[in-house]
C-alpha cells in the first residue's frame, strides 16, 4: 500500500468532494434535536429483517441482467431511499464501510483484515430513472474503491475548515458471506478451522450507536438470501420511527426490484413513493370529503367571505379561551392580505411559507395568504433548522410568516 500513488489518490478525493457540504447532516426525519457529543447517551436501536426468497432472487436476477453487482443495485436503491427520506436532497454523501478491501491483486496474498471507511458521494438527478442512477452509482463506487487505500484521516485533512464531518453520521455497508459449511473447513496440520457465523443476538435497544443512522445489507452466498439491518441513535430517533423507516426501505426495494411493471424502473426518481399501502388507504379515506357548497364560488377565501356575510357575529375560530367572530377574523385577514399585496408585492400563485405554532394567528395567516392570491405552505417550528432552510429553498419562498 505504501508503494501506491498517494498523489493520484489525493487528487481524486479533492475532486470527488469538491463543493460537498461535509459538515451538514442529511435532513432525516429526526424525532429530536441534535445534541453535542458530550450530551449524547450513545444508545441506539437496531432493526433487522430478511428479504423473502423471491425478492432476494429478483435482486440477483436484476443485477445479472443489468451486468452490475448486487452491491451496486442495493446502493442505488439506498440513494433513492435517502433522496425520498430527506425530502429531495440530491447531493448525498455517506460513509461507506469497507470490510473486505481486497479489490486489488496486490492485496490478495496478504493475510489480515482490510477495513476502512471512505466517503461515497452521489449527485443524482431527480429526473433519472432507476437504470440511469444505477449506472452512476456503479461508476462512483468503482472509482471510490479504486482509491480506498487513501486513509480517511488524509481525506478529512484536505478540508481543514470543517470541524464536524457530518457525513460520517450516516453510513452504508454491504457484506457477502458464506454460512457454515463443513466443506469450507480448512486443515492446518491436525487442526480443523471452520468459518464462524458473524451473527449475534443483542437486546434490540442495547447497542451503542456511533453514528446517527446506518444501513447494512448482508448477502448469504450459500442461501442466496439478502437481509438488512438498520442501526439508529436513540438520541435522535424513536424506535417506532426506525421501524417505520425500515418498512419504507423494504417497500421501495420491493417496488423497484420485485415489480414486473417496467414503468416503475423507467419512472423518474422523484415520482417514486415511500408511502406504505396502509398509509395510502388512510389518505384516500381522509381525502374522501366531497362537500356540496351552496354558493357557486369555489375559492376558499370566497367561501369564507360568504360565511362572514351570513353569520358575522358567530364564532369563526376558537382555541382554548381565545376566539374570533367571522367579522373580527375578516378584519385581521384583510389587514394581513393588504400588507402582503402592497408592502411585499405578493403576486398571484406565489408560495408563502408560515412557521407558527397552533394559534389564532395560524388561521389568520392561512386566510390572509389565500386572500392575497398566494399559495400557503405550512412549516413546523418544531422541525430542525436545517430542514426548515431546505424547505424554504425548495419552495423558493421569499417570505416566511412567523409570530
Amino acid at each position: 500500500e505504501q508503494q501506491m500513488s498517494m498523489t493520484g489518490a489525493s487528487m481524486f478525493w479533492l475532486d470527488a468532494l469538491h463543493d460537498c457540504k461535509l459538515d451538514q447532516p442529511l435532513s432525516l426525519p429526526y424525532d429530536r434535536y441534535r445534541l453535542s457529543n458530550e450530551h449524547r447517551t450513545g444508545s441506539g436501536t437496531s432493526i433487522s429483517f430478511d428479504f423473502s426468497q423471491d425478492l432476494s432472487h429478483d435482486f440477483l436476477t436484476h443485477a445479472s441482467s443489468t451486468n452490475t453487482s448486487l452491491e451496486h443495485v442495493t446502493f442505488a436503491i439506498y440513494f433513492i431511499f435517502l433522496f425520498k427520506l430527506t425530502n429531495g436532497q440530491t447531493n448525498l454523501c455517506v460513509a461507506m464501510n469497507i470490510n473486505n478491501n481486497r479489490y486489488r491483486d496486490e492485496f490478495k496474498s496478504i493475510i489480515g483484515l482490510f477495513e476502512n471507511v471512505i466517503p461515497l458521494r452521489c449527485q443524482l438527478d431527480p429526473h433519472w430513472g432507476f437504470h440511469q442512477l444505477l449506472e452512476h452509482v456503479q461508476e462512483i463506487t468503482i472509482n471510490s474503491m479504486k482509491y480506498s487505500y487513501f486513509p480517511l484521516r488524509h481525506i478529512l485533512d484536505q478540508h481543514p475548515h470543517i470541524s464536524k464531518h457530518a457525513f460520517l453520521d450516516t453510513s452504508l455497508e454491504f457484506l457477502s458471506y458464506k454460512s457454515n459449511n463443513d466443506n469450507d473447513a480448512i486443515m492446518i496440520g491436525d487442526s480443523q478451522m471452520i468459518p464462524a457465523s458473524f451473527s449475534f443476538n443483542i437486546n434490540e435497544d442495547g447497542i451503542l450507536s456511533a453514528s446517527d443512522f446506518s444501513l447494512s445489507i448482508y448477502h448469504d452466498m450459500n442461501m442466496n438470501q439478502l437481509s438488512c439491518t438498520i442501526n439508529a441513535s436513540l438520541d435522535l430517533f424513536n424506535r417506532e420511527t426506525v421501524e417505520k423507516i425500515s418498512q419504507r426501505f423494504h417497500f421501495i426495494s420491493n417496488q423497484l426490484i420485485a415489480s414486473t411493471i417496467e414503468s416503475h424502473l423507467n419512472k423518474p426518481i422523484y415520482e417514486l413513493s415511500l408511502i406504505l399501502s396502509n398509509e395510502q388507504y388512510l389518505m384516500q379515506s381522509m381525502n374522501n370529503t366531497q362537500v356540496t357548497f351552496s354558493s357557486p364560488l369555489t375559492c376558499i377565501h370566497h367561501e369564507f367571505v360568504y360565511q362572514v356575510m351570513k353569520h358575522p357575529q358567530k364564532l369563526a375560530v376558537e382555541l382554548d379561551e381565545q376566539s374570533l367572530t367571522y367579522c373580527e377574523l375578516l378584519y385581521y385577514v384583510q389587514v394581513l392580505s393588504l400588507a402582503l399585496v402592497h408592502e411585499y408585492l405578493i403576486t398571484p400563485g406565489e408560495i408563502i411559507c408560515q412557521c407558527v405554532e397552533r394559534s389564532l394567528s395560524m388561521v389568520i395567516g392561512i386566510m390572509g395568504i389565500e386572500m392575497a392570491g398566494g399559495v400557503y405552505c405550512p412549516l413546523s417550528p418544531r422541525d430542525p433548522q436545517h430542514r426548515l432552510h431546505a424547505l424554504v429553498e425548495q419552495t423558493q419562498s421569499r417570505l416566511v410568516l412567523v409570530h
